[in-house]
């Protein structure tokens, strides 16, 4: 079977969920406006992850809130011509942008499909199903591992990356903490792109998780490693403002947080102005759980 051979339920409006129209409605733009931060400053963990990955030349893998494409593009690399990668995201905006990377290089054997983990993936089609950053947005993060755990054959094997605690992880933890130094927590009803970056930070709760989920020979592995968080200190306060658990508490203030913007934005200056710089720009410590399980049905 190929990968033409695959396919999934479209999850158009009005059938997307809350979390999904939000995605594609506000989250998108912001993310595609900050793409060289958010692609270019995963390369370290990337780095530290892809060549350990349990993915063999010839595997059929699938990558999971793929994004932008550059892990399924890598994915596909590895498996080589024989193998077979799909791709899916529930945004538009980043599937637009996976599929014209996807033309100009020369990868015959990756496919984007639109679609939403938590509502229906193919079963029991691949041999390696893949997640960077994607699974800690689950809504439902039990129905979206087992939806992961249905879609790979017997043996077969899956890892996700996952953000630690904020402790660890300041280039998320500090902008908020200095924003809501101005700023009220956002409210109740606020919208948001789900449960958040840290909401598998914790090892027992999401091992409890997977194993609800059934998988077995669940393994978390720590990589702690720098973050590109923007070209300067301009940008990573735009970026910080605009993304993440800082940018949340922004934009729910609405006309309150424009009032502040020039007081907000001189104390993000003044601690960003503190951080590492690397050839690319300004770098912030970060810390990742790299989750690996079988399907053992």
């Amino acid at each position: 079977m190929s990968t033409t051979d695959i396919e999934l339920p479209r999850m158009d409006q009005p059938q997307d969920s809350e979390f999904v129209q939000f995605w594609n409605e506000v989250l998108a733009p912001k993310f595609t406006r900050f793409r060289h931060v958010l692609v270019g400053g995963l390369s370290y963990h990337s780095e530290a992850v892809f060549p350990r990955l349990p993915v063999r030349a010839g595997d059929r893998a699938l990558d999971v809130g793929c994004g932008w494409g550059d892990t399924a593009m890598k994915l596909g690399r590895l498996v080589g011509h024989e193998g077979e990668v799909v791709g899916i995201d529930c945004c538009d905006a980043f599937l637009e942008g996976a599929r014209a990377d996807l033309a100009q290089i020369e990868l015959k054997n990756v496919r984007f499909m639109r679609g939403d983990a938590e509502i229906a993936l193919p079963e029991g089609q691949f041999d390696f199903a893949f997640a960077r950053f994607g699974t800690m947005f689950f809504a439902n993060p039990v129905a979206g591992l087992r939806n992961m755990r249905k879609a790979l054959r017997p043996g077969g094997r899956m890892v996700h990356i996952v953000w630690r605690d904020p402790a660890d992880n300041p280039w998320l933890s500090m902008a908020k903490d200095i924003v809501l130094r101005f700023l009220p927590p956002p409210g109740e009803d606020a919208r948001s792109c789900g449960p958040g970056p840290f909401s598998m930070a914790d090892e027992p709760t999401v091992r409890k998780m997977m194993e609800i989920a059934g998988y077995s020979d669940i393994e978390f592995e720590r990589v702690d490693a720098p973050v590109r968080v923007g070209d300067d200190v301009q940008d990573a306060i735009n970026f910080q403002l605009a993304i993440g658990p800082a940018g949340e508490v922004f934009r729910e203030a609405g006309e309150l947080a424009e009032a502040k913007r020039g007081e907000i934005e001189a104390a993000l200056a003044e601690a960003i102005d503190r951080q590492a710089r690397d050839a690319d720009g300004i770098v912030m410590d970060s810390s990742s759980w790299v989750i690996s399980a079988r399907n053992p049905s």
